[in-house]
């Protein structure tokens, strides 16, 4: 199928199918001006990221794939929307009003974004082509009553904007039929650079707390100050000097300064060698700061570079780890008649446009 084509910088090209037989679509994003962002059906997927550097060459700084065979080979959630919840539920299991509830554990006992089908595995539907402020593509999902095990049926989607010469813009929104756990977010895997590892890169993050997690990565429930600890990122950082004072890459998530349901910003990334600086906001009370410890240079990304340790960072704006199982972390449960929304905007300076 060729690349059809809109007015507002969109395109789109069939990508390939899944060992089910469903058709994947590719959606370009173009701002005509050197950004260039490319979503797909599968998962609702970031598969590429493309900016200009300081010098005005262009970066792609999402890891990714160049074939639909490898996004499903690879390590999962590579730019994927993650949900119902993204994160883990400890044990695969939380009680809600009275009742408890057992969902699908892949991840060492635990569930993990979503479980063994999240929404990273589902094809979902292109609603409609927007364009308000950018180049925009919406992708929509229904996820049944006891998909994973989780109740009530959900519908939801997520709007991708590209925000010209600025950056990249996604909404999300969610609506259930009965009172149901929702935490979504994206899993972009970011290098400023392009390729390499990130322990070069700079890092501030907006943040004075953050929640311990033991050795499973499951939160203790405490919310702890940053200060005195390896986790304080107020003042920028360079990344490898971080991950040697912390005895290892960081998987945390981090509390974001200021008042929730309102888009602030959340961090700030710089690479010297690009000069780009990524700074992301968030409506969510927190995101989790992720440096690609488990990537293990088995999987070959785009243009031949291998994804070891440390090749990618992540900024996952979202309500806290396990939230179900700790009264004390902000809510996520959603219910009929409520409106699940929250905005992540990942903004690129540093760069030249043409």
């Amino acid at each position: 199928m060729q690349a059809e084509s809109d007015l507002h910088g969109v395109t789109n090209r069939l990508f390939g199918q899944t060992p089910g037989g469903e058709d994947v679509y590719l959606y370009t994003l173009d701002d005509g001006a050197g950004f260039t962002v490319e979503v797909m059906t599968l998962g609702a997927t970031l598969t590429r990221f493309r900016v200009p550097d300081k010098h005005g060459e262009l970066r792609d700084v999402a890891l990714g794939y160049d074939s639909l065979e490898a996004f499903l080979q690879g390590p999962r959630y590579l730019g994927a929307t993650v949900g119902r919840v993204a994160n883990r539920i400890a044990n695969g299991r939380f009680r809600m009003m009275g009742q408890e509830y057992e969902l699908h554990c892949n991840n060492n006992g635990h569930h993990l974004h979503g479980g063994a089908s999240g929404f990273d595995q589902a094809v979902w539907k292109v609603e409609d082509r927007v364009s308000l402020r950018g180049p925009s593509v919406r992708f929509h999902h229904i996820s049944p009553e006891g998909d994973e095990g989780y109740p009530g049926e959900v519908t939801c989607s997520v709007t991708y904007t590209l925000l010209p010469g600025k950056g990249l813009e996604l909404t999300y929104k969610a609506k259930s039929t009965g009172v149901t756990p929702i935490n979504l977010t994206n899993h972009t895997y970011f290098n400023l650079a392009g390729h390499g590892d990130v322990l070069q890169h700079t890092v501030m993050l907006d943040s004075d707390y953050f929640t311990p997690v033991n050795t499973e990565l499951i939160p203790t429930g405490e919310v702890k100050a940053v200060a005195n600890t390896p986790m304080d990122f107020r003042t920028a950082v360079r990344l490898g000097a971080a991950v040697d004072a912390n005895g290892g890459g960081f998987d945390h998530n981090f509390v974001v300064k200021g008042a929730t349901r309102v888009l602030r910003r959340a961090a700030v990334v710089s690479e010297p060698d690009s000069g780009l600086v990524l700074i992301m906001h968030t409506t969510e009370p927190g995101f989790q700061f992720y440096t690609g410890n488990f990537l293990d240079g088995t999987h070959v990304g785009r243009n031949g570079h291998n994804y070891v340790q440390y090749a990618g960072f992540c900024l996952e704006a979202q309500h806290y780890p396990d939230s179900p199982n700790h009264v004390n972390f902000p809510t996520i449960l959603l219910a009929p008649g409520q409106e699940y929304r929250q905005q992540t905007r990942y903004v690129l300076e540093g760069c030249k446009l043409s």
